[in-house]
Parts: structure tokens; sequence; C-alpha cells
């Protein structure tokens, strides 16, 4: 369907990069119910995880090796980091597949997408503020959980040093600054969701449907992972990155893992985003 904006002559007046502004479009997904559900989901974890621990008793000494969940109670900032490692293998994959996925897809749904177009907005601008909002709201998710854990585990466990798993510490300044790098690391690693997530969400009109195979296909990349015959094409997979964050939270960090975890989502995820691009561009909307 060609849309006003695709013919040669346009309105006077007429600015495509003024249609569909960003604070309009974020304001839109805000409001919606899965959002609110999603943020809600996220800020109450830390509490769960605070009574599981209240529950269950001190986790430190309870086995022979010490690992990150066994530090959990040492301080708030411990706290924070174990909420970060056992939400990024799924949790953290749902709201970016959501909020990616559920975005063009849910316009198609309720027969809106091609009044959009006729507004005329431009394709390509429909996209971006699309992809922009949805990649925001991703992030915004991924900082809500460890600053709410972060607050949480301080009233609880108190502001000290984070306690290193394999010996040693590290002082609540630069423990907080690690912190930062590790929600950052995470969030390029979920690129690739997002651009999976993005790129299905202009192939269907069902949201559902983007959303369930991105995140079926984030599974099944982290299944292929965890099979140690691939050898080294395993490094080729994003999931196997994905906790290449845990160096950040050593004395003296180790970055080359993630610096090669990096390279690769980011390298998936331009190429999913520019077929999203490029075939919604040539799509005949008529929903």
């Amino acid at each position: 369907m060609s849309t006003l904006a695709e013919r040669t002559e346009t309105a006077s007046g007429y600015r495509a990069g003024r249609t569909l502004p960003l604070r309009v479009e974020l304001v839109r997904q805000l409001k919606r119910r899965r959002t609110l559900v999603m943020g809600g989901i996220l800020a109450v974890l830390p509490f769960v995880l605070l009574i599981a621990f209240a529950i269950g008793g001190d986790p430190a000494g309870q086995g022979g090796q010490v690992t990150l969940m066994d530090t959990a109670t040492a301080s708030g900032a411990n706290f924070a980091a174990v909420n970060l490692f056992v939400s990024a293998g799924f949790l953290l994959v749902i709201p970016v597949a959501l909020f990616c996925g559920d975005t063009v897809a849910s316009e198609a749904g309720w027969s809106s997408l091609r009044y959009l177009l006729a507004a005329p907005v431009p394709r390509a601008r429909l996209l971006w503020s699309k992809l922009t909002v949805g990649l925001g709201l991703s992030l915004a998710a991924m900082v809500l959980l460890p600053v709410v854990a972060l607050a949480v585990g301080t009233a609880a466990y108190g502001w000290s040093p984070l306690q290193i798993p394999t010996g040693g510490a590290l002082d609540s300044g630069t423990a907080a600054q690690r912190l930062v790098v590790v929600v950052a690391y995470i969030f390029v690693s979920q690129l690739v969701t997002a651009g999976l997530a993005f790129w299905l969400s202009t192939r269907t009109d069902a949201p559902l449907g983007a959303v369930g195979g991105a995140v079926g296909l984030t599974i099944v990349g982290n299944v292929l992972d965890a099979v140690t015959a691939l050898g080294h094409w395993r490094d080729f997979l994003p999931a196997h990155w994905q906790f290449a964050w845990a160096d950040a939270v050593q004395p003296h960090p180790e970055w080359s893992g993630m610096i090669q975890g990096t390279a690769i989502s980011i390298t998936y995820a331009l190429v999913l985003f520019a077929l999203a691009f490029r075939g919604f561009a040539r799509k005949d909307v008529v929903s």
C-alpha cells in the first residue's frame, strides 16, 4: 500500500521528521498494561529473593565451592549482582522480546498500522520511533532490576564492599561502577533478542508470534551453547558470551570476553535490524 509520504508531492508544511514523535510513542507504550506488568514483576523479584534467603538462611558455606550465589547476603552490591545473575539468562530476555516484538505487530493486529502510514508517517520513521522506544524501555527494565535490588539489599544487608567469590572485595564505589558496566553489557548482549523480536514484528500481524519466536530462538541459542560437541563454533553464538560480565566483578577485570561478546551481539543485531527495515519497506501493509 502506498502512502502519502511515498508520493512525490507532499502537503505544504509537511515534515517527515515531525511525524510520530518519540514522546508520543513513549507515552503510548508506557500506558500499556504489559509495560506496567513487566515493570511490576522486575520490581518485585528482589523482594522475592530477599524472602527466599530469609527462609533458607545464609547461603554462604552451603557447599564446597563458593559461588556468587553464596555471597548474596554479604552486601547490597552482592545482592544486586545475584539478582542480575539469576535474571540475565531468561527473565531479562522477556521484556526485551516484549518491548521490541510487540510494537509493529500490535499495530497490525489492531488494524491501525495502515492508518499510521496514511497519516502520513514514513515507514522508516515509524520503525525508528518504534525501535528507539522499544530499546529504551528494554534498557529501563534492565536498570530497574539492579536499582531496586541494590536498595533492597542495602536496607537488608548494609552498604559494604562487594565480596568476590574467589577472594577479595571491591569497595562500594568501585562496585557501583562495575555494576553499571554489567548492566550495559547485559543490554548489549540482549540486542540479538531485540533484533529477532523486531524483525519478526515486521513479518507478522501476531504480537505473540513475534515475542514467542524471539524468546524461543534465544532459548535454542542457549541450548546449542550447551552442546560441547560444537567446539569452537559456540564462540559465534551470542549465548556463549552472555555471562562474560562476571569478569567485570573481579579485582582485576578481564575485558576480552566482553569485547568478543559485544562484537558478536552488535553484528547479529545490525543484520536483523537491517532485515527488518528492508523487509518492511517492501511489505504490502493491509492491516
